[in-house]
């Protein structure tokens, strides 16, 4: 019986994406039948194919990339560096900070639209790759993931190091970041996914075709006189198989990285 909930529940999360592939080999007029249609009448791959002619996909998949790599290196960069000093060592205010650091939290993510596109454009930075990767790289859920999982680390490691003759950068590359490699990997996931699902932000700094993310390509496709959906469907479906990959590949460390950092899906 625990197995048939199981695969129940297992159904039910599944079922959007299954209904999403279907609908990539359909025609428009299937795709928007009144009753639904579930199976196609013939399948059409060319779905696909319209895609990659509609959308430059290529240059898109690059700037995408290019964006999350620098994002997820640059937040697991600051955000380590941030949570071991609030974790692991001790000095005035300490609390207060790390209470107004995280205030941040619960404020909504669009109020820094404004000021962040201001700072972009003074450095002259619109239409690049960085532009779409330097806000993400701070960020205070990133800092809360990372310090919640060093404050489970014994204190007795640092002090053996100390012992040592270890001072705290040493303490942090050598014996604090190996260890904390689940938060790590759940962190990576987590910041891919956000960066690779972005849709306001490279809509705002990335005017020019050539510099736009694929999300922003996938909004394309959606027109005020009409969409095509199972288009718009194949190319959704293509857009999300990176991510499926990397959560594949990293599934064990995200899984105990978030169940020992204390983070509630």
């Amino acid at each position: 019986m625990t197995h048939v909930v199981l695969m129940a529940g297992a159904l039910l999360m599944v079922s959007p994406f299954l209904w999403q592939f279907l609908t990539s080999l359909k025609t428009l007029g299937e795709s928007t039948r009144i009753p639904l249609t579930v199976l196609p009448a013939s399948p059409r791959w060319e779905n696909y194919s319209a895609f990659f002619d509609i959308v430059p996909v290529g240059s898109m998949a690059v700037n995408s990339f290019l964006a999350l790599v620098l994002r997820v290196a640059g937040q697991l960069l600051v955000a380590s560096l941030a949570a071991y000093v609030f974790a692991r060592l001790r000095f005035r205010f300490r609390g207060p900070l790390l209470a107004g650091f995280l205030v941040v939290l619960m404020v909504p993510p669009q109020l820094f639209v404004i000021p962040q596109y201001e700072v972009i454009r003074t450095m002259g930075w619109l239409n690049s790759v960085q532009a779409l990767a330097l806000p993400g790289m701070f960020s205070a859920f990133g800092v809360f993931v990372l310090y919640q999982f060093m404050r489970t680390l014994p204190t007795e490691l640092d002090e053996a190091a100390r012992m040592d003759g270890a001072n705290p950068l040493q303490i942090y590359l050598r014996i604090i970041l190996p260890l904390c490699r689940p938060a790590l990997a759940a962190l990576t996931i987590l910041t891919s996914l956000f960066s690779w699902n972005d849709l306001l932000w490279p809509l705002i700094v990335n005017t020019v075709p050539d510099r736009m993310t694929l999300p922003v390509g996938l909004a394309t496709l959606q027109g005020a006189q009409g969409t095509d959906y199972p288009v718009l469907m194949a190319g959704s479906l293509l857009t999300i198989l990176p991510m499926v990959l990397v959560f594949v590949l990293l599934q064990k460390q995200f899984i105990r990285g978030i169940a020992m950092s204390g983070i509630k899906a």
